[in-house]
């Protein structure tokens, strides 16, 4: 079968009345923006009202859509955007029903910000790790106490179910599900025209406190460029805490303060994103990568990036270089 007659992957956006309008456009410049120039099909956007009309967004405006819950339910991914406080407290039966079957059926559900009430109230999140937009979490934990809250980060991965924080974390998300399907290079791709960074650092604790915060990362920000154009050397906390003109305890604590992860953590990941692209983009063989990223030697590239992505980079590799192709 050709690229062009593949199936495109159904992305299903539950409509609700007087949903917040920004956590409705990042879904539609993402999912429904033709990309075939990137990947050949792109994804097919649904707007599906889960409740009766007229379905307004806050800003005023009407979203008029011919597609209902039945095609919700029969959607590959299924995103339920940010939703005012009446349906946070008592989501539409139908719509709780809907994200059951659809989940049934083997789609993936994701949240966006307070989305994430309506996959509590179908018991979706129910001994997983979730998260939802800062202002909330108390609430939420309270309201679902089975779920197990996280209000620090930008979005939780559980596999078939996904949630996301606050306003700004519906990019990293999205960004995120992209790249899942697609790889790294056309995730990044994607960003670039929306010009916004592919991967934020840290997590949304940093927008709850900013002022216990901003500190650190007015210090860090530059070392974290400095350590990117460095992967390939071999680099020391110690290292990094002179980049900032700071001990290296302090720098230790500030950099966790900021991003929520040590700088090995750090360090560990950037290789391992800068190992995806080269995997996507580039024929180089894997000593030559894990050469190029600072792992040092294919055996231990390898451990790491099975840990990181649970798929060794051979099989990273074969899975999204079709899609990369598409991009030359």
């Amino acid at each position: 079968m050709s690229p062009a007659a593949a199936k495109r992957h159904v992305v299903a956006v539950a409509i609700t009345d007087d949903l917040p309008v920004f956590e409705l456009a990042v879904p539609c410049e993402v999912f429904g923006v033709d990309r075939a120039d990137l990947v050949d099909p792109w994804y097919e956007l649904r707007l599906c009202a889960a409740e009766p009309g007229p379905l307004r967004v806050r800003s005023g405006l009407l979203v008029q859509t011919g597609y209902t819950l039945d095609d919700l339910v029969a959607a590959d991914t299924v995103l339920l955007p940010a939703c005012n406080r009446t349906v946070q407290c008592g989501p539409p039966p139908a719509l709780v029903e809907a994200v059951l079957a659809a989940h049934a059926r083997g789609a993936r559900i994701a949240s966006i910000c307070s989305g994430a009430y309506v996959l509590a109230e179908a018991g979706l999140l129910d001994g997983r790790r979730a998260t939802t937009h800062w202002m909330n979490a108390l609430d939420f934990a309270h309201r679902y106490p089975r779920v197990k809250v996280d209000p620090e980060v930008l979005y939780v991965d559980e596999g078939d179910v996904l949630t996301s924080a606050g306003t700004g974390s519906a990019i990293d998300l999205c960004l995120h599900l992209v790249r899942q399907d697609f790889g790294a290079a056309v995730a990044n791709e994607v960003a670039r025209r929306m010009v916004v960074p592919p991967h934020r650092e840290g997590g949304q604790a940093q927008f709850a406190q900013p002022l216990a915060r901003g500190e650190a990362r007015s210090e860090i920000a530059p070392v974290l460029g400095w350590a990117r154009d460095r992967l390939d050397q071999p680099l020391t906390v110690a290292q990094l805490a002179r980049q900032a003109h700071l001990s290296p305890r302090t720098f230790a604590r500030r950099f966790r303060d900021s991003l929520g992860v040590s700088p090995l953590q750090w360090l560990l990941e950037q290789r391992i994103r800068r190992a995806q692209e080269l995997l996507e983009t580039t024929d180089d063989p894997v000593e030559r990568i894990a050469a190029r990223v600072g792992f040092g030697t294919a055996v231990n590239m390898r451990t790491h990036f099975r840990r990181f992505t649970s798929v060794p980079p051979q099989t990273y590799r074969q899975v999204f270089r079709r899609g990369v192709a598409a991009t030359r």
